[in-house]
């Protein structure tokens, strides 16, 4: 299967190993900086290989190139406008978080994609840590019971030289702040225990230390599900002094399970009414990562490729992304209005917090 990856920054070196470790023909990658491709390849020692071809143009590589599947991991505010013409021209698409920065984007994605026949997948890989698993599965079999509550904690550090490494980071229209860049795979990974029926949700964000961005560095939420289950959502960058934790909550009447780690990668808690000899192994379970982005890009391949040849959708689709990215503006658009925001959302981007945080517009609120 012929493959192509469209932007080669920080994130890229988790996509190059999934190729490999697939077998995926790497056909091309594409970067509006060379150099960008160059060090890539080289850290996987591809530079030689001169079947890779290079591009500066995404559309004329798709179009020249002609890959049956692409990666997309560029900076987030082109996301949508480069998946949109790859699934045009009829390219099966994996996507970096988030899928987009606007509803309206994600939900043409959808659209787009379903119509023309495309397997588009959101790469929220965190899905695929072997203890998130175990928790989707004690969660399918009826384990925990009724649903009570959870919670997401996502408390990182990111300094000014990680925003130095690129111009692109913590503008509302390019990437967004702590909830939209780090925090949106737990956020994700909470919606989908609960149901990813939303019912409303509050939330509160704050540009504590960051002042030299235009986003949030830390947010928190309130969020009211459809089957009666609430849960809560920290998100922050301002942890000091470095990463603590990626933390998922899940409360049942019958089951409790901790999921912790730098990257959710850990069960911490593993409590059941119906407990039985299996569940020993998952007691303090520890998945090792090499970095936050744990190890969920190679599964998350895998399957994408498996949708392709088997004409199905893939596990983490493209609805997926549209929904963590819902909640994720849903959040914002309370912080802007000051009240709940019920889901599901209409019309919101992130371009619409323009200023929010500006001293000047602050100082006029009062």
């Amino acid at each position: 299967m012929r493959y192509a990856l469209i932007g080669c920054g920080r994130i890229a070196t988790n996509h190059i190993k999934a190729v490999v470790q697939n077998g995926l023909t790497l056909a091309a990658v594409c970067d509006v900086i060379p150099e960008h491709m160059e060090a890539l390849l080289a850290k996987h020692g591809l530079e030689k290989e001169v079947s890779i071809a290079r591009y500066t143009d995404y559309r004329r590589m798709i179009e020249e190139v002609k890959p049956e599947l692409v990666g997309i991991a560029t900076e987030s505010g082109i996301h949508a406008e480069i998946a949109l013409f790859c699934i045009g021209h009829g390219v099966h698409c994996i996507i970096e978080k988030p899928i987009a920065m606007s509803i309206e984007d994600a939900d043409e994605i959808v659209r787009r994609a379903e119509e023309r026949g495309v397997k588009v997948s959101a790469c929220h890989q965190n899905r695929f840590n072997v203890a998130v698993q175990e928790a989707r599965k004690a969660l399918e079999a009826g384990r925990f019971g009724k649903l009570s509550h959870g919670s997401v904690h996502v408390r990182w550090n990111r300094n000014r030289g990680y925003y130095e490494q690129a111009p692109w980071r913590g503008l509302w229209a390019s990437d967004g702040g702590a909830l939209m860049n780090q925090c949106i795979h737990g956020i994700d990974l909470l919606r989908w225990m609960f149901g990813d029926e939303v019912k409303e949700v509050y939330g509160v964000t704050r540009q504590q230390f960051h002042d030299y961005l235009e986003a949030e560095d830390v947010g928190m939420a309130v969020v009211t599900f459809q089957n009666g289950a609430v849960a809560t959502i920290e998100g922050t960058t301002n942890v000091y002094p470095k990463n603590l934790e990626e933390t998922l909550y899940l409360f049942g009447e019958r089951g409790t399970v901790k999921i912790g780690g730098t990257s959710t990668n850990n069960i911490d808690v593993w409590d059941f009414a119906d407990e039985t000899d299996k569940d020993g192994a998952n007691k303090h379970l520890k998945e090792a990562t090499s970095n936050v982005y744990g190890n969920g890009h190679i599964s998350l391949y895998a399957d994408v490729m498996d949708a392709i040849e088997k004409d199905r959708a893939p596990y983490v689709d493209a609805v997926a992304g549209r929904n963590a990215l819902e909640l994720v503006l849903a959040i914002y658009k309370s912080q802007k209005e000051g009240v709940p925001v019920k889901l599901p959302l209409k019309d919101f981007k992130s371009t619409d917090m323009t200023g929010e945080f500006d001293v000047s517009s602050n100082e006029d609120q009062g």
